[in-house]
């Protein structure tokens, strides 16, 4: 399961990430993007200005102007600010991403079905939720979804940050820039707004609307058909990160893994 990789050292004008000591590859993958965003999107994310040697690795970033979105509900100007962000994003040429040597996402389309099989097959003590009857039955629904997922054919056709948990994206006057691209890679647009909607840090406060963010990104039709495709898949993600045991569990208020297995239900049919 996920498990916080970093610790920040914010300054007057840098910020200083280290990693955990296992996390070698996120910091490969943050330091491509950042290197690779400073030549082809500049201003979208913070340039990166150093490496640190030592026992766990460390980027040093130019600290960026703006505040992180906090939870409530983005604003009509706010969401087309971030869809511009996003749009830039999307448009840097794969070719580039590729040659700069960034792959795929980490919990891209292709592999994440599989990963969640085995998350949604260990046992869990159910009877720790305040409704077990109503997390058994999504429990049960979601193992089967994932089993044999309805999802688009994978494609990878943009660089993606991953994680838009809102405290990522920081907003300064019409202006909205992007940190934290430790998972981020080549993807797919739909994929990555599907992820960003279900995340559970938006989803719950209603951060991101999910329309609102297909218009000012600019999908188009089959892109909003395959956005809604994934969208359960990141449901069962949540849901399983919100399982006795787990540390969504453990962070989150009673009711809230109830709250997911109803909305994995009613985005699977199931409800």
């Amino acid at each position: 399961m996920q498990t916080s990789t970093h610790g920040l050292t914010i300054g007057e004008t840098e910020v200083r990430k280290e990693f955990v000591a296992d996390h070698e590859a996120q910091a490969e993958r943050e330091w491509a993007c950042l290197t690779l965003l400073a030549e082809h999107a500049p201003g979208l994310a913070p340039r990166p200005l150093r490496r640190e040697d030592g026992d766990t690795p460390v980027i040093v970033m130019e600290r960026i102007p703006g505040e992180p979105l906090g939870p409530i509900p983005l604003t009509t100007l706010q969401h087309a600010a971030l869809g511009s962000t996003l749009r830039r994003l999307y448009d840097v040429p794969v070719d580039v991403v590729r040659a700069a040597g960034v792959g795929a996402r980490r919990y891209g389309a292709p592999e994440h079905a599989p990963i969640l099989v085995e998350w949604l097959g260990d046992d869990y003590e159910l009877g720790e939720c305040l409704d077990p009857a109503l997390v058994e039955e999504a429990l049960d629904a979601a193992r089967a979804w994932v089993a044999d997922p309805p999802l688009p054919e994978p494609r990878l056709t943009a660089l993606g940050i991953a994680d838009l948990n809102p405290p990522n994206v920081l907003v300064h006057g019409r202006v909205a820039r992007l940190v934290d691209f430790e998972d981020g890679g080549l993807s797919d647009p739909a994929y990555e707004l599907a992820d960003h909607v279900e995340h559970l840090g938006s989803r719950l406060p209603g951060v991101y609307d999910a329309r609102a963010l297909a218009d000012a990104v600019g999908l188009d039709a089959e892109g909003r058909e395959r956005m809604a495709a994934y969208r359960p898949l990141w449901a069962a993600f949540w849901l399983a990160m919100l399982l006795p045991g787990n540390g969504g569990w453990r962070r989150n208020p009673p009711g809230t893994t109830e709250d997911q297995a109803a909305h994995f239900m009613a985005l699977a049919g199931r409800d």
